[in-house]
């Protein structure tokens, strides 16, 4: 089967994936076993993008052979080929591949109004599995020339543009081109390489548009309006064309990529965008509201789902290595000491971040280092969190129904459409999250950082390998969602979380698991406990919040619900939302021991395993 064959799914048993990261390319092997489809086998390699090799093919080749190697399947050829179509124990039905190698797809976008059209154009860059490097405006507060200076620095792989609603005034978005053609910014790869120009703005402007870039050295795309009006958002056509263009320049020019696009039977496609598509067609497939996050070592990347409509978004500075030392600038020593329960030196704990970021790959070898990662994490992922709410928005400049003054105010809309009462999946990835000693680690941090309120599943990506599947999902849907719910996702339970805040030992909500014949009882105000519930199982949960605490039904309101148990149980946490603690460090201190005893977060029987290092 080749690149260019018509996928039939009733015909395939046996398919390849391989993920090109920066440092590592990670492959695995899916089979259908007694009609279900199955994740059997695992590789890795380092990946050979960069010189001696500086061809990516013979890290996915090396890949690839370790399966080989342990699954006992003849994949490779004699001459280094993939073989297709599988037949007895031996080649594959399909082949797909991700790639993030080289530091991924990055791009600078630009638009008329920073909070409108050169929102919408990052929206469509980051779904589409972009790094935005800048986003260009005309009310972005720099001056032409300083916006010149920035674009001539900047070597992003391609260029969104965006701005008018269709039939409006073209003057401003081409004044936006006007600025960037003489700029002449150039591209990462490729000596003779035309920097790719994406235009996805009014579309009366087009003339206007192919003149300034006509004149050489751009390869200009136009596509659909992002904004064909101020009350509609229509991202999915320049999604489509960073894609094409991603495979048609990007990779192209990036060291034996070409060979490697010869040989996939789907579109190559940047990491995070592949994640995000996995995360929509799991919620579009369940019906559910989903958010996931993946935190690694220079970035933290978060997606969500709600209502149908998909955001991303990348906090640049807030990794667990490299930019260990932003987050706890951003966040501040204290913020971070608040989760740490045991006496520790803060001088102490700056060389140790200092040594991190100096030594990248490193893990944490006690469990006094391993507190102290995990409360970094925590801010860092609250941050994220932040973040994200702030860019996941409904439409700036739509007509809201409040006041009469801000009817047609530019600022009206931008309502955060992230709810966490309405979240019903939580996703971990990265590191940190991935390898904590103990799962009840990582539910504490999804649960202290992102705060989820009502009823709210929590899970992890076993080895990361929800990019895989989210390319998967464009060619064989069933096979992604099968391998996603029984070997990608490790449940760890459902935390049970009311909405509001009281006063400690005052009663928080009760609670009682199929009417109380598999355990009941209440929780006060600044309490949290687990309740044993298995990964296969699922009870009956009634709860009652007490009088001003809300589960989703309403203050006050009872609450019945089916809840699936998970490698941690049922957690319930009546610490109230927003989650605080006290100001008084001693107090603090307390409060959080009390909350590692009741989780049994650092049993001393377990000793600190693998740490952030991604």
């Amino acid at each position: 089967m080749s690149a260019q064959t018509p996928i039939n799914p009733d015909s395939v048993n046996v398919i390849l994936a391989t993920d090109c990261g920066s440092t590592t390319t990670k492959a695995i092997m899916i089979e259908r076993v007694d009609g279900v489809y199955r994740q059997t086998h695992r590789g890795e390699a380092p990946t050979t993008v960069e010189e001696p090799f500086a061809n990516v093919t013979v890290g996915v080749i090396n890949a690839l052979t370790e399966i080989q190697e342990v699954s006992g399947r003849r994949l490779i050829d004699d001459d280094g080929v993939i073989i297709r179509p599988a037949s007895g124990d031996e080649g594959c039905d399909i082949y797909i591949s991700t790639s993030s190698a080289g530091g991924g797809l990055q791009m600078m976008v630009a638009g008329v109004v920073r909070e409108m059209t050169a929102a919408s154009a990052k929206r469509a860059a980051l779904g589409a599995g972009a790094i935005v490097m800048d986003t260009i405006a005309a009310n972005d507060r720099r001056r032409p020339h300083e916006q010149i200076q920035r674009i001539r620095e900047l070597r992003p792989d391609m260029v969104l543009i965006s701005g008018g609603t269709d039939g409006g005034d073209t003057k401003k978005v081409t004044e936006i081109a006007e600025l960037i053609a003489p700029a002449k910014p150039r591209p990462r790869f490729g000596k003779s390489y035309e920097l790719p120009i994406i235009f996805a703005g009014n579309t009366d402007a087009r003339p206007e548009i192919d003149r300034v870039f006509g004149s050489g050295g751009f390869d200009l795309k136009i596509t659909d309006n992002l904004r064909p009006s101020l009350e509609r958002e229509h991202l999915g056509p320049a999604r489509d064309m960073i894609h094409d263009v991603f495979l048609e320049h990007v990779m192209a020019h990036a060291p034996g990529y070409d060979t490697l696009m010869s040989i996939t039977d789907a579109p190559i496609m940047p990491t995070p965008g592949a994640v995000g598509d996995i995360l929509q067609t799991i919620a579009r497939g369940r019906g559910i509201n989903a958010v996931g996050v993946d935190i690694g070592g220079a970035t933290t990347d978060v997606f969500s789902v709600f209502d149908g409509t998909f955001n991303r978004t990348v906090s640049a500075n807030l990794g667990m290595s490299y930019s260990i030392s932003n987050v706890c600038a951003e966040a501040t020593m204290p913020s971070i000491l608040r989760w740490v329960h045991i006496d520790m030196n803060e001088r102490e704990l700056r060389n140790r971040v200092k040594n991190k970021m100096i030594r990248p790959t490193t893990i944490p070898q006690s469990l006094e280092a391993l507190i102290f990662e995990q409360a970094v994490a925590r801010e860092a992922l609250r941050l994220a969190y932040l973040q994200h709410k702030e860019f996941a928005t409904t439409l700036k400049g739509v007509q809201q129904q409040r006041t009469v003054g801000d009817t047609f105010s530019q600022e009206s809309g931008g309502e955060t459409i992230v709810d966490n009462m309405k979240l019903d999946l939580l996703v971990a990835s990265g590191g940190v999250l991935s390898h904590a000693p103990r799962m009840h680690q990582t539910a504490m941090l999804l649960i202290d950082a992102f705060e989820p309120e009502g009823i709210t599943e929590l899970a992890k990506d076993s080895i990361f390998m929800m990019p895989h599947l989210g390319v998967l999902s464009s060619v064989h849907p069933r096979a992604a969602m099968e391998v996603f719910e029984r070997d990608c996702l490790i449940y760890l339970g459902t935390c049970v979380a009311p909405k509001g805040s009281g006063k400690p030992g005052r009663p928080c909500f009760s609670w009682s698991l199929d009417s109380g014949a598999r355990g009941s009882g209440e929780l006060a105000f600044g309490e949290i406990t687990v309740v044993e519930l298995g990964e296969d199982e699922t009870a009956e949960l009634e709860a009652k919040p007490a009088r001003g605490f809300d589960l989703g039904a309403g203050p006050g309101k009872t609450v019945s619900r089916t809840v699936r148990g998970g490698t941690v149980g049922l957690i319930l946490d009546a610490r109230g939302r927003e989650l605080s603690l006290p100001e008084d460090p001693e107090h603090c201190r307390q409060a959080v021991s009390g909350v590692i005893d009741a989780v049994d977060l650092y049993p001393e029987a377990v000793p600190p395993g693998e740490g952030s290092a991604d």
